[in-house]
């Protein structure tokens, strides 16, 4: 033990590992075929969060300025990637908007929280910058997901409504405001959801972690506060910004639709 802190070891973690495993032997059991997606979703956890613990080490261990910039711009790449990964229609700078999105909510809300709510020193300090960016990152690119998905597939199955809004006089910003306001507050249900039941149905993450690692809990709860905020804004600011830039890739300025540059996911 390190203080308040419990260490976990191999056993522990075969032990978890063994819940999956149940999990996985029940849907056989009952033939409901998650069992494959299940042990693929486990094993790459293991994968990924293990190679980011070793190059976390190297990286605190460093505080080289340019590792954790690096290590932060590799990170928007990924999670752009994942964020267009299940959308079920895309167009061909789908990959650069959302990327931009989430490097922009990253750059200015992770640049509010860690240089004037907390005030890092330095401001590029590995400890507090890569953690609070991975949350960022996280639960943007979730937004920004379920965001397309919804206004994309708009586009692709309720044209006809758009064009009808055209055709009676309405500009671009009015035929398609509908859409866009939809698909922002999609993407916004999981943080609206996770702020709604935090404290009397859920211990969120980062409040949890604080207090097993030992901190007082009115500390955790003010993290966790600044954390939930930190996410929610960066969240909606990600929705916004790759709604309107998709919506302005695929329209032209009298408001009509380029549906010749959104292909289904298949095709």
């Amino acid at each position: 033990m390190m203080g308040n802190l419990i260490e976990l070891g191999p056993l522990q973690l075969a032990i978890a590992t063994l819940l999956v495993v149940a999990a996985g032997v029940v849907s056989i059991a009952l033939r409901l075929g998650v069992e494959r997606r299940l042990g693929i979703a486990a094993l790459r956890t293991v994968i990924q969060l293990g190679l980011l613990g070793l190059i976390l080490e190297r990286v605190f261990a460093l505080r080289v300025p340019a590792l954790v910039v690096g290590l932060v711009v590799l990170m928007t790449l990924f999670a752009a990637r994942e964020a267009v990964a299940r959308s079920s229609h895309r167009y061909r700078a789908i990959y650069l908007d959302s990327w931009l999105a989430l490097a922009a909510s990253c750059l200015v809300v992770g640049g509010v929280v860690t240089q004037l709510v907390i005030g890092v020193e330095p401001w590029y300090e590995p400890q507090y910058v890569i953690p609070l960016l991975g949350m960022i990152l996280g639960n943007s690119l979730n937004g920004i997901s379920l965001c397309l998905d919804r206004f994309l597939d708009h586009l692709a199955t309720r044209s006809a409504e758009i064009e009808l809004r055209l055709t009676f006089g309405a500009t671009r910003r009015e035929a398609l405001g509908g859409p866009l306001r939809a698909a922002v507050r999609t993407g916004m249900v999981p943080i609206i959801n996770a702020m709604a039941a935090a404290g009397l149905v859920s211990m969120p993450g980062m409040m949890t972690g604080q207090i097993l690692a030992g901190s007082p809990p009115l500390q955790a709860v003010a993290y966790q506060i600044v954390v939930m905020f930190m996410i929610a804004a960066a969240s909606a600011f990600g929705a916004m910004m790759v709604a309107v830039t998709a919506a302005r890739r695929l329209s032209r300025p009298d408001g009509s639709l380029r549906l010749d540059r959104l292909v289904a996911k298949n095709s």
